[in-house]
């Protein structure tokens, strides 16, 4: 990282230049240690306002992240120590971010600190499941086995979330152009066919009618709808930051037919994952639904993993707690029965977690093939009811009806 200083020399001369250094902690000890009294240092990177770029998309994605640990587990299967790892990344990854992350926490390294602890200050890009994963791996001496336990899970995860995610990008996509293309057609096509048939004095169909007075009312008040379509949509924001707004969209979003089955395998393949991959890492079984259940993405699971966890520590039976909810299916209760009765829940975690997979990119293949028949039909259901409802009275108008 590039920093700007301004220094005074042994003779009392005032200097400045650039200085590279992982931190401006590690750029003033190496001033100091020169000889120079520092006056200021900054990093080289701040510029006036109007001269920034903008940097909405300096965001570090789980991408970044599944990357990044691939990247680490192979460099500790190398035999490469923790401190030459993160130095190495935080010069050759891209992303400016993820770049300023990791010299941080290769500067807390340097200064003593264990690499859970480093990692565990910034949250913003780590999560409670990757740093309770990685202090584990500590403190059982298997660090390396970790970070390839963390590389498998998250190129699982992010395959699996990828794969929900972009299959509803072309429905939605689809559902934009047809309305917007309906809006353009209803603003400025309709208003003029409206006036001809209006002004041939014959009496419109109901369903014209309809399209016409939709028609009128986004030409006359069309600024006045997005302005409530805004301050709705800011109220809703609002509101999704609420507890009872999370809770009620985290609902919604698993009671829409067809998606909400899918989002219920997304989230079960989640639990099963997390709760396995923890497990087999030596975490506890509370503490690993504990961490599952920050991590889930939904707070109606997260609701019920918090319940099972308060059960478990009253004595129960992790089947037994989780069998109280309906979201949780009868099948993946009975086979954790098993696995508790035979000592094997990690393995039989596993093979939920692989069963719910396969049932999500299962469900996403289906949905695929059924979005663009369904989006053709809905397409042309659309366009030629309002052709019909301008085109029978012009046709009526030129046959003298």
């Amino acid at each position: 990282m590039l920093f700007k200083y301004k220094v005074i020399d042994a003779e009392g001369l005032q200097k400045s230049g650039e200085i590279d250094a992982i931190n401006v902690d590690v750029a003033i000890n190496s001033l100091q240690r020169r000889g120079f009294v520092v006056v200021s240092v900054d990093s080289a990177s701040k510029v006036p306002f109007f001269e920034k770029k903008i940097s909405f998309f300096d965001k570090v994605s789980n991408k970044d992240v599944v990357i990044l640990s691939r990247q680490i587990a192979t460099l500790f299967d190398a035999q490469v120590s923790a401190l030459k790892i993160f130095n190495l990344l935080a010069v050759e990854t891209e992303n400016p971010v993820l770049r300023s992350k990791l010299a941080e926490i290769s500067s807390d390294l340097k200064a003593g600190n264990s690499v859970s602890k480093s990692m565990g200050k910034h949250t913003d890009v780590f999560s409670d499941f990757y740093i309770n994963m990685v202090r584990s791996g500590e403190e059982s001496g298997k660090l390396e086995q970790t970070f390839l336990y963390l590389a498998d899970y998250l190129d699982r995860s992010y395959e699996l979330t990828s794969k929900a995610k972009n299959a509803l990008v072309y429905p939605i996509f689809i559902i934009f152009t047809f309305v917007s293309v309906m809006i353009l057609m209803l603003t400025t096509v309709i208003p003029r066919i409206s006036s001809i048939i209006a002004e041939s004095g014959q009496t419109m169909p109901f369903y014209t009618r309809a399209v016409v007075g939709i028609s009128d009312l986004l030409v006359n008040y069309g600024v006045f709808l997005i302005i409530l379509l805004i301050i709705g949509a800011f109220f809703l924001w609002k509101y999704a930051k609420t507890e009872a707004g999370k809770l009620y969209l985290s609902r919604l979003k698993i009671s829409i037919p067809f998606i909400g089955g899918l989002y219920r395998k997304l989230y079960l393949s989640r639990i099963s994952d997390n709760m396995h991959t923890m497990l087999a890492s030596g975490i506890s079984m509370v503490r690993s639904i504990e961490v599952t259940g920050t991590v889930v993405g939904n707070k109606v699971y997260e609701n019920i993993i918090k319940e099972a966890a308060e059960s478990i520590k009253a004595g129960k039976s992790v089947s037994e707690s989780f069998s109280k909810h309906e979201e949780i299916p009868s099948i993946m209760v009975q086979m954790m029965k098993v696995g508790e009765e035979t000592g094997e829940l990690g393995s039989i975690l596993k093979t939920l977690s692989n069963f719910y997979r396969r049932e999500v990119i299962n469900a996403v293949d289906t949905l695929v093939s059924l979005i663009e028949p369904v989006m053709i039909v809905i397409l042309a259901v659309g366009v030629g009811l309002l052709l019909a409802s301008v085109l029978i009275p012009i046709y009526n108008i030129s046959a003298g009806v």
